[in-house]
C-alpha cells in the first residue's frame, strides 16, 4: 500500500486517514497538511486507487471488508501504538469496519461522512446500482492531466474542489500510460463495484465497536447517512455533528472543521 505522511518522523503516528471511493490520499493534502505541526499522520491509498498496487480485479471484488483488513495490516505492520482512525466515505466506512473487527491499536474514530444506511431500507440497492452506472461511464483516458482538470473542474464531484485540490486528485488519479495519455488510477470498473457491493452492515459494526467514535455529516438530504443511522449512532453513543451547508463532500469543503475534529481526537 502506497501511503503520504505528514509531521515529524520522531513522533508515533497519531492518526491513520483513508480517502473516498474513486479518490487517492493526495486529494487530501492541503486539508492534512497543515497539521503537520501537531500530528504525524499516515494518509493511505486505498486497494485500487492511487499508487498502491494491491490486487484490484472488479470482476472479483473482495468486499468492503477487504478495505478494513487492509488497514488492519497497516496497523500491525506500520503503526507502534493506538492511533486514531479517520476518513472520508468509503474511507471512514473501512476504518469504522477496521475497528468492529477488533483492531487493537485503535484509540478512537474520526469518521467524515461515512456510508452508513439500514441494510433493511428497501430502496437501497437501486440507489447503489444508479451510483455504479455513474461511476463505469467516467471518461478513463485523457491526453494530459490538464485536459483531465479542465474536464472536471465544477462539475459532478468535483463542484466542492479548490483548484489546488482539483490538482492533487489529479496528480494521484491519473496515471502516464504508454503512449504519453493518462488514464485513471481507479478504473471505472473498481469504483463501480464498490458502489454496487455494499455487502456489510454498518449499524452492526458501531455496535461492535468499543473506541469513542465522533461522525461528522452533512444535511439528510446530502448525505450517505440516512436517519435511522443517525438515531442509532446516537443511540449507541456515538458523537454524531451536523455540518450545516455542506454535502457528501463535507472534508473538501470544510478543512477547518476536519483539523479541528482530528485535533481534538489525537491530543
Amino acid at each position: 500500500m502506497a501511503a503520504l505522511e505528514f509531521g515529524p518522523q520522531a513522533r508515533p503516528i497519531d492518526v491513520v486517514f483513508s480517502h473516498a471511493n474513486g479518490f487517492n490520499a493526495r486529494t487530501y493534502r492541503t486539508i492534512l497538511g497543515p497539521l503537520a505541526p501537531s500530528l504525524r499522520i499516515l494518509a493511505l491509498d486505498l486497494r485500487g486507487h492511487g499508487a498502491t498496487t494491491l490486487p484490484a480485479d472488479p470482476a472479483h471484488f473482495p468486499g468492503w471488508g477487504a478495505f478494513a483488513d487492509d488497514l488492519a495490516a497497516v496497523l500491525d505492520q506500520a503503526v507502534a501504538g493506538p492511533v486514531v482512525l479517520a476518513g472520508h466515505s468509503l474511507g471512514a466506512t473501512a476504518s469504522l469496519l477496521c475497528a468492529a473487527g477488533g483492531a487493537q491499536r485503535v484509540r478512537g474514530l474520526v469518521l467524515f461522512e461515512p456510508v452508513m444506511a439500514d441494510p433493511q431500507w428497501v430502496e437501497i440497492t437501486s440507489v447503489r446500482e444508479a451510483m455504479a452506472a455513474t461511476a463505469r461511464r467516467r471518461r478513463e483516458t485523457f491526453p494530459d492531466r490538464a485536459a483531465a482538470i479542465e474536464a472536471y473542474r465544477g462539475r459532478g464531484v468535483f463542484r466542492s474542489f479548490s483548484e489546488a485540490q482539483l490538482a492533487d486528485y489529479a496528480a494521484a488519479g491519473l496515471h502516464e500510460t504508454a503512449d504519453g495519455q493518462v488514464t485513471l488510477a481507479c478504473r471505472a470498473a473498481w469504483e463501480a463495484a464498490i458502489y454496487a457491493q455494499q455487502d456489510y452492515d454498518p449499524l452492526a459494526a458501531l455496535a461492535a465497536v468499543r473506541s469513542p467514535v465522533r461522525i461528522l455529516a452533512s444535511p439528510e438530504d446530502a448525505s450517505s447517512i440516512d436517519a435511522h443511522a443517525r438515531a442509532f449512532a446516537q443511540a449507541a453513543g456515538a458523537r454524531l455533528d451536523v455540518v450545516a451547508g455542506s454535502t457528501h463532500f463535507l472534508p473538501l469543503e470544510r478543512p477547518d472543521i476536519v483539523r479541528e475534529a482530528l485535533l481534538e481526537a489525537a491530543l
